[in-house]
């Protein structure tokens, strides 16, 4: 079985960095890992429970998951794993968390777990399969920080507005049913 903890510094704020990741609408401008993600009955972003279908972008368009959230709770922790069975992965699951690391800076922490098969190739099968997870896992968070670096004060004015939207909508609802 494969377990790695691998640690990136994002240059924007947790809450920032885990929004571009979670929320479908930004997730597609940056992220080079997948072609296509859609989180179950169109919501914009997970929730505990919710499953995502993920096809795989480039070399790995062929690879399709479905993964259930198993935590979530924005701006710190998610954590998903897989649901089925997607060749060469048997189990799958991985968590993200972000701290703090100064300002306008975090941390991302991507643990993840991987098992492979056909178990009589597993011997030849994880090997590979984990040298090409952590380089494209690499390669995906290098891409995340990118886009950050460029479209962090984006991210941050949307957030604002989804904030601003909120307390009106709450605002309208508590006029509405004293």
């Amino acid at each position: 079985m494969a377990h790695q903890k691998l640690i990136f510094s994002m240059p924007a704020r947790a809450d920032l960095a885990f929004d571009a990741f979670h929320y479908q609408h930004w997730r597609a401008q940056w992220d080079s890992l997948v072609s296509r993600t859609q989180v179950q009955h169109g919501a914009p972003c997970p929730s505990v429970g919710t499953i995502s279908e993920n096809t795989g972008a480039g070399a790995l368009r062929a690879l399709y998951m479905r993964t259930q959230f198993v935590s979530y709770h924005r701006p710190t922790l998610a954590a998903a794993k897989m649901i089925g069975r997607s060749f060469p992965f048997t189990q799958w699951a991985a968590s993200m968390r972000h701290q703090p690391d100064g300002p306008d800076r975090s941390l991302l922490i991507y643990t993840y777990t991987f098992d492979v098969g056909p178990a009589w190739l597993r011997w030849i099968l994880e090997p590979l399969v984990r040298w090409v997870f952590e380089r494209k896992t690499r390669q995906r968070f290098a891409r995340l920080a990118q886009f950050l670096a460029v479209r962090a004060p984006e991210i941050a004015a949307w957030q604002r507005q989804q904030s601003t939207q909120a307390v009106a909508s709450n605002a309208t609802q508590t006029a509405h049913h004293p």
